[in-house]
């Protein structure tokens, strides 16, 4: 039997596509760093070249955060995610339990629900919102940038699917030695869901850090401006047409996201491959 020297065609063509997808996914990211660290004299430069001849990173890095209140805008972002984070999982988490594991009649419907709101885009309810969040009162706050995403049927959606892998013994042994339901979600569902916390976690930092369309509606004050509204105003107002800074603000802003990535990325594929989706 002849043993295999060279990969098989199926094999090169898949990893030709995978290297082409990447590629095309971070050169965006490679050329805004470039950007980042060019004088204003090579931006604009007809030949191509990621390495500046000159290094202008300290200068458009400095302007970056001395310019405009870039540490701010990155402050009102991890509140605001974080805020966001830990309500999700504290309305999913029993949301998804009871449709995973307590019987009542016309759960099946409230999931198809659950399932047609997944397909819905967040723009639709904005005016709604906007009209809500006036008439309490909280345009223009953290409230505001914060309560439209308290329900998350992606999460109640994602921790269900997990929550039904966990078998069912586990959650009568829990009833049988007196946990409440509420006890049995945080004691017992949410440590062994962990995985999906951490890979919904992701999902929802990575969206609502980079939001722009809800936030540019919600708020106007440079205090709560989250990150990406914050470079809309330091381009419009700073850095105009100096894309040396701007690229650097936005390289800023983005490494946050790389790194806890990166940290989390074993947990991450870990919650959507152990049956969290289906």
């Amino acid at each position: 039997m002849m043993t295999r020297i060279f990969p098989a065609p199926a094999a090169i063509l898949r990893h030709a596509a995978l290297l082409v997808t990447a590629a095309l996914i971070l050169a965006p990211f490679v050329w805004m760093v470039s950007l980042s660290i060019k004088p204003p004299g090579e931006i604009f430069r007809a030949s191509f070249s990621l390495w500046p001849e000159q290094f202008y990173g300290i200068e458009n890095y400095t302007n970056a955060i001395t310019q405009a209140p870039l540490l701010r805008y990155m402050l009102n972002g991890v509140i605001v995610c974080a805020s966001i984070l830990a309500l999700q999982i504290a309305v999913c988490s029993p949301a998804a339990y009871a449709l995973a594991k307590i019987e009542f009649a016309g759960r099946d419907l409230l999931f198809a629900v659950i399932l047609i709101a997944l397909l819905l885009p967040h723009e639709v309810l904005a005016l709604p919102l906007f009209i809500l969040c006036a008439k309490i009162g909280i345009l223009n706050t953290y409230a505001a940038l914060i309560f439209p995403y308290v329900v998350s049927p992606f999460g109640i959606f994602l921790f269900r699917q997990f929550f039904k892998t966990i078998p069912d013994d586990v959650v009568h042994a829990a009833r049988l030695d007196g946990y409440s339901e509420i006890e049995i979600v945080w004691k017992i569902m949410i440590p062994m869901a962990l995985p999906a916390i951490i890979a919904f976690g992701i999902f929802s930092v990575v969206s609502h850090w980079n939001s722009l369309f809800w936030p540019l509606i919600a708020v106007q004050s440079h205090d709560l401006m989250p990150p990406p509204l914050g470079i809309l105003m330091f381009k419009n107002e700073e850095a105009g047409n100096d894309y040396g800074p701007l690229m650097a603000a936005a390289t800023v802003v983005v490494a946050p996201l790389v790194i806890a990535f990166l940290l989390a990325q074993r947990w991450f594929v870990e919650g959507l491959s152990s049956g969290a989706i289906k």
